[in-house]
């Protein structure tokens, strides 16, 4: 039951079992509130979806749709720099969603002021990492069609976290729809073929984070009309000003990165948010250093979220991740094969795959999921096959490797990882027991 408020926005006190504060802010979907959960007695950031009563059915389906997308789509995300959808309801004639309420956050929409500029490499950081999580949304196969600085929260840790996907889409929806998809988007952030009429796809967002890239760099937006019609022609048939006539100390190579991202053609732009992520880490010599912390850092924050290193100090993960090793699989390769000698224990860290034994598919692994854990005891031959079913991060643990660590760390890993192995043998015998 909704219990309202007597003031006259009709805002409820409470939706579910969260008690509603005070407001955060309002987006383009919906307004944001702080609020408390008390089952788990924490705090947490509820969107609120609000429709008046005199609407018509049609117009009540067209406002409720981002909360749909909100709640179906995000909740499928889970990425260090895609912030989480922890709950979704529906309560009459109000629809919310619970967000992980990050304190002190703010829009980065703060830092594209010109006397409020952040410094190149952390600009670069910023980019890199959402081209991360705009390229696992990708994978994932959803296009976020909204990407632009209000829509990024940034911590005063330096983290970010892209939001709102509220008018995100599935590809298979545009396969299947007979029409094509409503314009949605922030004109500014468009790209020239959605203007023109054509279709959302990756290239439309590789556009958009190309505007974002510009204007966080340098305090305005590729293109400013004085009015729409200037605006849009403008992103159809302009150039956008150098960067390095904006910003001196701007390295030439991200005005070819910024270019590229912002062609005309989507053909002609990057071909993957990956490309685009990987054309940053090469932006100068000066920020190879940066580059490779930056991949350290995105690792440390895929491990960390893991449920295996939930009991782990910062510390402990570090040293773990220094002795581990990363690998990257394609989609369709083997990351063991059956009769192979091995000693690593490993866990999923994206993507997913698919376990099989002779030739037989026996289930399949997610991220979070382990395998390998008596050739971690104990050198044994491999049981199963283990293929990707679409592009995978793997870590890996060796145990002689694990010598190196602090005693503390190999003391804390082994308890864990011993009593991951005793909980998994007392379940049925499965896929994973079997790798």
């Amino acid at each position: 039951m909704i219990a309202k408020k007597t003031s006259s926005d009709n805002v409820p006190s409470r939706v579910g079992k969260y008690v509603l504060g005070r407001e955060l802010g309002t987006g383009s979907s919906g307004r944001v509130f702080l609020s408390h959960d008390p089952y788990f007695d924490r705090d947490v950031a509820i969107k609120l979806y609000l429709l008046e009563d005199g609407m018509s059915e049609s117009h009540r389906r067209a406002r409720r749709q981002p909360f749909f997308n909100e709640a179906k789509l995000a909740g499928r995300l889970h990425h260090p720099n895609i912030l989480p959808i922890l709950d979704a309801g529906e309560e009459g004639a109000i629809g919310y969603v619970a967000i992980e309420y990050l304190p002190g956050a703010e829009s980065l929409k703060n830092w594209t002021r010109p006397d409020r500029l952040l410094s190149v490499a952390a600009v670069v950081e910023i980019v890199f990492k959402l081209a991360r999580a705009i390229e696992y949304a990708h994978r994932m196969e959803v296009i976020h069609r909204d990407i632009k600085p209000s829509n990024v929260l940034r911590t005063p840790d330096g983290e970010v976290h892209l939001i709102d996907f509220g008018i995100a889409i599935h590809t298979a929806a545009l396969e299947e729809a007979a029409d094509k998809p409503v314009l949605a988007g922030s004109p500014s952030y468009m790209a020239p073929e959605l203007i023109a009429g054509g279709e959302a796809s990756p290239q439309t967002d590789i556009y958009s984070l190309g505007v974002l890239l510009y204007e966080l760099l340098v305090g305005r937006r590729p293109y400013e009309g004085k009015s729409l019609a200037d605006l849009l022609h403008q992103i159809l048939y302009a150039s956008p000003p150098p960067l390095g006539k904006l910003r001196s100390e701007i390295p030439l190579v991200l005005d070819d990165i910024v270019a590229h991202a912002l062609a005309k053609q989507p053909e002609k732009r990057f071909k993957t948010c990956f490309e685009f992520a990987a054309g940053l880490v090469s932006v100068s010599q000066n920020l190879e250093t940066v580059s490779e912390e930056l991949r350290e850092r995105e690792r440390f924050n895929l491990l960390r979220r893991m449920s295996f290193f939930s009991d782990f100090t910062y510390p402990e993960i570090y040293e773990i991740l220094k002795t581990g090793h990363w690998t990257t699989h394609a989609q369709g390769s083997r990351i063991v094969s059956e009769g192979d000698v091995d000693e690593r224990f490993s866990l999923i860290v994206t993507g997913a795959a698919r376990v099989e034994q002779g030739g037989k598919m026996l289930g399949r692994l997610q991220p979070g999921d382990c395998f390998g854990e008596i050739g971690f005891v104990t050198p044994a031959k491999r049981s199963a096959t283990i293929v990707t079913e679409e592009p995978a991060e793997v870590f890996s643990v060796n145990a002689t490797l694990m010598e190196q660590a602090s005693v503390a760390t190999q003391l804390h890993f082994t308890r864990v990882f011993l009593k991951n192995l005793i909980t998994r043998l007392a379940r049925p015998r499965g896929p994973q027991q079997m790798t």
